[in-house]
């Protein structure tokens, strides 16, 4: 009997999950919904009388209803890059010449998609199992949201089959417009203010507590890339039809085009065509097609090589200057501030703006009553962009930009060759002390659960942290009295601060807040230096040594080593237990055979996979050529290399390797 309820129960399973496939990604419904609710209602039944058969994946587990207090930080195990952008065709052509240049005279084919406007998502399936689902958070880590990911019914929890048994899919979850103008209305009625943007709404919606509200949300999950070893895909435009085959949805306004000029024709027909999409877009993505081409392109430490967004013209409004403000950064940058009668922009209320810097307040002959012109650059950050003369006020008196420092006071000074000025009051002045402190918590550097910036101001403003140092002395008696401070918050924010002692030197080297010094040129560092001893010892020829290092990053760090208090500082962090040097865990396995070699990595492999392969040559000293040049020591060719490179590298006389011969090599 018990086998029949069990057959029962996996046929109805099949069934709705077929129905849920044809409704929510194919959007043609083969029942009604009274008879699909009859047969989930039967499901259900069947389930709790049943529950040796239960299913975490099954239809019935849609509707939510399990909470997550704290959502985990898992670390992606491979990165989410961002994409380049452009604005214009001169920018694609600059790309595709880029991309000829390194790829030969192969032919390149292109696919074209739209750039979904949501929040972006990394599904991880093992043997056609959904097994988590997470944000892409900085790229590198983000939150899981498995629980909240599985309330959408057009995310497949279970595939009939899998064209690799473990691999990763990637897509924007979105709020369609329908669904979030009837969300809006629902909550007016209600007495509620309405939502601002589907984007943001979607976003927000991923980190809610209770799975069964998100599963009242009519979100929806359009999928663009997957990632696999061993994929058998050729192409990019081959391994997302074969995706839409397995049951995700992949959006049908895809095109492989064999030119820039038909990639020109499909930009043109969806900047028309976009305002009648359901959802919000704001560009097309444009990305080389055959996945080999993409390998040998590989990535910059930001975005891939073989992908580029085009962003749609951005949205423009005008409206009211009424006074321009001066803002300091952690390194003392003043920003000039537009503050403007508010205004309605890509769907958000916009009240200030940049204007950039002081040549940029002159060339626009920008003014206080103005009218200005205001749009979103690449429709994220608003930006005043020019002024209509003919409704400037009779009285208008030209900006007189900003002489002093507007949190200390200090006079500004402007080196030459420098757009912006700067308040060089570094130790003195509270924004700046903030904002290195704000800085060096942030995710990025020492991510430190439990502070954000209004803690930060808290404990600043209470006289109990002047520096980042001081936070390693802070006490829980210290922080308890302090406004807001509730018990639990003070034991997460010593908490967090602890478990900081664990992060990575490189992390800390970002962290501390060198001029020039961002996440990739810290790693750099690092991995040369091994110490904050070395680094800070190391004289103007060392750094520039350091691949990748010029002489502006390294006339700061010297900067930086030499002065007295930053000294102090990183004493103190070494006295705390912060890890300044490179560990010997990570250095297990390392070398330097290859110091001083550059590769260039070609064709398909069979030892190795490509990735494995440029890190074993990382590993061991030696640095990954993006492309064949006089400078390539070895070119470590697989199956398929391309002609035109076999050729550069023949006519330049650099040796050609197999993958077997560089694994004797570091052997």
């Amino acid at each position: 009997m018990s086998i029949n309820i069990e057959q029962k129960i996996t046929e109805l399973r099949e069934e709705l999950r077929a129905h849920n496939y044809n409704y929510y990604v194919l959007d043609a419904a083969t029942i009604s919904d009274y008879d699909f609710d009859l047969k989930l209602k039967e499901l259900e039944k069947l389930e709790q009388e049943n529950p040796q058969f239960f299913d975490a994946n099954s239809p019935t587990q849609r509707v939510g209803g399990e909470i997550t207090k704290n959502f985990n930080t898992v670390t992606h195990k491979n990165r989410m890059y961002s994409l380049d952008n452009s604005y214009s065709k001169d920018d694609l052509l600059d790309w595709q010449k880029r991309i000829q240049k390194m790829i030969g005279d192969e032919p390149i084919s292109y696919t074209c998609e739209l750039k979904y406007d949501g929040a972006s998502i990394n599904l991880s399936y093992e043997n056609g199992i959904l097994i988590s689902a997470v944000t892409r958070g900085d790229g590198f880590q983000g939150d899981e949201v498995t629980a909240n990911i599985k309330t959408i019914k057009s995310i497949p929890l279970v595939l009939k089959e899998a064209f690799v048994p473990n691999f990763e899919i990637r897509g924007e979850i979105i709020l369609p417009l329908d669904g979030f103008n009837k969300m809006n209305e629902e909550r007016v009625e209600a007495g509620e203010d309405p939502y601002r943007n589907p984007r943001n709404t979607a976003s927000g919606s991923l980190k809610l507590q209770d799975s069964a509200e998100v599963s009242k949300r009519p979100l929806d999950c359009l999928l663009y890339h997957v990632v696999a070893n061993n994929n058998p895909n050729t192409s990019h435009f081959e391994t997302l039809e074969n995706a839409r085959k397995l049951g995700f949805k992949v959006p049908k306004a895809i095109e492989v085009c064999d030119s820039i000029d038909a990639v020109f024709q499909f930009i043109e027909k969806w900047d028309l065509k976009r305002h009648d999409l359901p959802y919000e877009t704001d560009g097309i993505v444009v990305k080389v097609n055959s996945l080999q081409q993409q390998e040998e392109l590989g990535f910059t430490a930001k975005a891939p090589r073989w992908a580029i967004a085009y962003k749609f013209k951005a949205e423009q409004e005008s409206t009211i200057l009424k006074e321009i403000t001066y803002q300091v950064g952690r390194t003392g940058a003043i920003t000039p501030v537009a503050n403007l009668d508010p205004v309605q922009l890509a769907g958000t209320t916009v009240k200030r703006a940049s204007l950039h810097n002081a040549d940029q307040i002159e060339k626009l002959d920008i003014r206080v009553g103005d009218t200005v012109f205001v749009e979103k650059g690449g429709e994220i950050i608003p930006k005043v962009v020019g002024v209509d003369f003919e409704n400037r006020p009779q009285d208008s008196v030209s900006t007189v930009y900003a002489t002093n420092c507007p949190d200390c006071n200090t006079a500004l000074v402007r080196k030459e060759g420098d757009a912006k000025h700067y308040c060089p009051n570094e130790y003195g002045c509270p924004t700046q002390i903030t904002a290195r402190i704000q800085h060096f918590i942030s995710r990025k550097a020492m991510n430190i659960d439990g502070l954000g910036t209004e803690t930060i101001e808290l404990l600043f403003e209470n006289g109990l942290i002047h520096n980042y140092a001081d936070l390693y002395e802070l006490k829980f008696e210290q922080i308890i009295p302090l406004d807001r401070m509730a018990e639990k918050s003070a034991e997460n924010m010593i908490a967090g601060i602890l478990k900081s002692k664990e992060i990575p030197f490189e992390k800390v080297l970002f962290a501390l807040g060198i001029r020039y010094v961002g996440e990739t040129v810290a790693k750099k560092l690092a991995k040369h230096f091994k110490s904050i001893d070395n680094l800070m010892n190391a004289t103007f020829e060392q750094l520039i040594a350091v691949d990748e290092i010029g002489d502006r990053i390294a006339e700061s760090v010297i900067d930086f080593a030499s002065n007295l208090i930053n000294i102090q500082l990183v004493d103190r962090l070494k006295s705390y237990g912060v890890q300044l040097e490179v560990s010997e865990e990570s250095l297990e396995g390392k070398t330097e055979i290859l110091a001083g070699k550059i590769f260039v990595v070609s064709g398909v492999f069979t030892v190795f996979n490509r990735n494995d392969l440029k890190k074993s040559i990382e590993d061991n000293g030696g640095k990954v050529g993006s492309s064949i040049s006089k400078k390539t020591t070895y070119v470590i060719a697989g199956d398929n290399m391309g002609p035109s490179k076999l050729a550069k590298a023949e006519s330049l006389g650099i040796p050609i390797i197999s993958e077997l011969d560089y694994k004797e090599m570091i052997a």
